[in-house]
């Protein structure tokens, strides 16, 4: 069964601004991280992560999930064994996964605990959770810490 792993993970290495090179791998990471945050999603709670609900809750076609997969494989990040089957994360996926989670759910507390409303938060920190330095989330937690408000994750 594919199950994510019990341990987090050190937080994943994101290159700061101002090296212009750096743009697409950025992207790429981002991308990466997004995709293995919705298969973990889709697997918790459906049992199972497709192509066509990759595409759909993405807003991109079967054609772009298909070539993120591909390229999620070579990094070994996912397994999809054939087309139309169920796409599953290895242990470096459920990793990756985790940890966005993780940022994610940081950069909502704290947005949140200056006076964002929730769904608001939870849509600005869709952008902001690939961006934001280990400093910066660190800092995000001693604040939420200080406020009682901070609640790891398992």
């Amino acid at each position: 069964m594919n199950r994510p792993p019990t341990k987090f993970v050190k937080a994943c290495p994101l290159p700061l601004k101002g090296n212009p090179g750096r743009t697409r791998e950025e992207h790429s990471q981002e991308t990466a991280l997004d995709y293995a945050e919705l298969i973990a999603e889709l697997i918790s709670t459906t049992g199972a992560a497709r192509v066509t609900e990759l595409a759909r809750r993405l807003g991109v076609t079967h054609v772009t999930v298909n070539r993120t997969i591909q390229r999620l494989q070579r990094g070994g990040l996912v397994r999809a064994r054939r087309p139309y089957h169920s796409i599953l994360l290895t242990d470096a996926g459920w990793k990756l996964s985790e940890e966005s989670r993780r940022r994610h759910e940081i950069v909502v507390g704290f947005l949140k605990s200056i006076g964002i409303p929730d769904a608001v938060a939870r849509s600005d920190a869709e952008g902001m959770e690939h961006h934001v330095s280990k400093k910066t989330l660190a800092a995000f937690v001693k604040h939420l810490k200080r406020r009682g408000l901070h609640k790891p994750l398992r």
